[in-house]
């Protein structure tokens, strides 16, 4: 007996209240940028200037054991994490300490290096400093512009395709969906205080292509859906499809969330805050698919081919769980 999270052949219609949930998603979206511009981002080093020490030793690397020898210091934000290589000596032991700008400096300022170097050195009594290299504000805000960029030219990337694939209707829909997914996030780390630094424009970005899958998906069944029944009307076209995609959908979703939970559970500290940007966006992704962007397509509507034949092949595998 197989395992099936969504019952065979739903018929749920999706759009009894369409209004309501582009309300709340407006909603959500409105709030998420009132929290970001009253209280804005918690910004790590990568956006807020700080200083990276390359570390070395005989004795192994105890990240936690680091991180205690220098909560004492209160230096504020530190990243530390363990540098693998295999050309590296089996006695030779690198990690990656990331101190961040104190207010009002452009750097860490070097006594407090050297108190940093005494305290570690009560763990690792031969650890060295190979190199010490700062980063100022001017080059943090440089990466806060590019980090836009790459962002918007994502999402300009993904309103062509859908564009030159589809029409401009589905574009619109997907792209609003983008945009749904990627305020939001963002807002949510502006409530919660969570650091965000180039790791979390990495999650999303890869929650912009994860939600155009979930998208791309449901608007391809539409459009076969779309030659295979002339006489339904386009909400009809789009619950159909919605439900004939939503085994494949959410089966995607809850494995994606089964492997990104554990990894927020038992991968520790330096990629908590990716892992979370991830969860999040996979949630929101896959309901922005089905209440945003089709929602917005229903609105702008679709210019229909009735020279096409009719199709009735294209779907003989719709009802067959993913």
């Amino acid at each position: 007996m197989r395992l099936k999270l969504v019952p065979s052949n739903t018929s749920w219609d999706f759009f009894s209240k369409s209004k309501l949930w582009l309300g709340f998603s407006l909603l959500m979206v409105l709030a998420s940028l009132g929290a970001f511009f009253t209280q804005g981002l918690n910004y790590g080093i990568d956006f807020r200037g700080g200083t990276t020490i390359r570390t070395e030793s005989t004795a192994p690397v105890e990240v936690g054991a680091y991180r205690d020898a220098l909560a004492a210091l209160d230096l504020g934000d530190v990243v530390i994490s363990e540098v693998f290589d295999p050309n590296f000596r089996d006695d030779q032991h690198v990690a990656m300490i990331r101190i961040g700008a104190q207010d009002g400096q452009e750097s860490v300022a070097s006594e407090i290096i050297e108190t940093s170097l005494a305290a570690l050195k009560t763990i690792a009594p031969d650890i060295k400093f190979v190199s010490v290299e700062s980063v100022g504000p001017k080059v943090s805000g440089e990466l806060i512009q590019t980090a836009v960029i790459a962002v918007a030219l994502a999402i300009a990337a993904v309103l062509f395709y859908i564009w030159l694939r589809f029409e401009w209707q589905f574009a619109m829909g997907a792209v609003a969906a983008l945009v749904h997914d990627v305020v939001l996030t963002i807002g949510v780390f502006s409530i919660v205080q969570i650091k965000f630094d180039l790791a979390i424009i990495a999650a999303l970005l890869t929650i912009v292509g994860y939600s155009l899958n979930d998208t791309v998906v449901v608007f391809d069944r539409v459009r076969e859906n779309l030659i295979r029944f002339k006489s339904k009307d386009l909400k009809e076209v789009l619950n159909l499809s919605i439900n004939e995609t939503l085994s494949r959908t959410f089966m995607t979703s809850v494995t994606t969330l089964l492997a990104l939970i554990s990894l927020f559970v038992l991968g520790g500290d330096v990629i908590r805050g990716f892992v979370f940007a991830m969860i999040w966006g996979v949630v929101v992704g896959t309901y922005s698919s089905i209440f945003v962007a089709s929602a917005i397509l229903l609105r702008l509507g679709v210019k229909r081919d009735w020279s096409k034949p009719t199709d009735t092949t294209g779907n003989q595998f719709g009802n067959i769980d993913a």
